[in-house]
């Protein structure tokens, strides 16, 4: 059985956004970027809610370049995705499948089928599937910024016990926290 995880950039008080939706403090260095393609490249089938879905689909159409972000671009257009909507009717970007609302069912019989781990994106999906118990790893991306408020990156009111098993430091004062779930509650 494959892993779900979740990968996840936030800002230091575990935000994916401010208050005003702006996440361009996210923008990764060529380090972090190159690290995250790691971690596309391991996860090959993306589970995305709506919005997640609707910030990603931008590397539908990014030109084929060199570099981390043209490596990015290309891992997207080759990954499986699943998108998991109750709002919207269609999906424009290749290999997509659409699903109409989570279904943890569904989701426990893909993780029994996959090959290659999955990755789920996108904080309300995310905060259904720890939930559900379904999540095996939380991987966040931390940017060295705190932006007050906003969607937060983990839920409030479950409860996860992780152990670390891969923390890493990056130029700029970026940190990669990569968690074990040991039991959700």
């Amino acid at each position: 059985m494959a892993d779900l995880v979740y990968f996840q950039p936030c800002s230091l008080d575990l935000r994916i956004a401010d208050a005003h939706g702006d996440f361009s403090w996210a923008e990764p260095t060529e380090q972090v970027h190159a690290f995250a393609n790691e971690v596309a490249r391991r996860t090959p089938t993306q589970v995305l809610g709506r919005r997640m879905w609707e910030v990603m689909r931008f590397w539908e159409s990014m030109p084929d370049e060199d570099g981390v972000m043209g490596e990015f671009g290309r891992l997207w257009r080759s990954a499986d995705k699943v998108v998991v909507s109750t709002t919207l009717d269609a999906v424009d970007t290749a290999r997509t499948e659409l699903v109409p609302r989570f279904d943890a069912d569904d989701l426990r019989r893909r993780k029994a089928a996959a090959t290659a781990d999955l990755a789920i994106g996108g904080a309300t999906l995310a905060a259904a599937a720890l939930e559900a118990g379904l999540i095996d790893e939380i991987h966040l991306l931390v940017a060295p910024v705190v932006v007050g408020s906003g969607p937060r990156a983990l839920p409030d009111g479950v409860r996860i016990d992780l152990d670390l098993v891969e923390p890493h430091s990056f130029d700029g004062g970026w940190t990669s926290l990569r968690h074990r779930v040991r039991s959700a509650r």
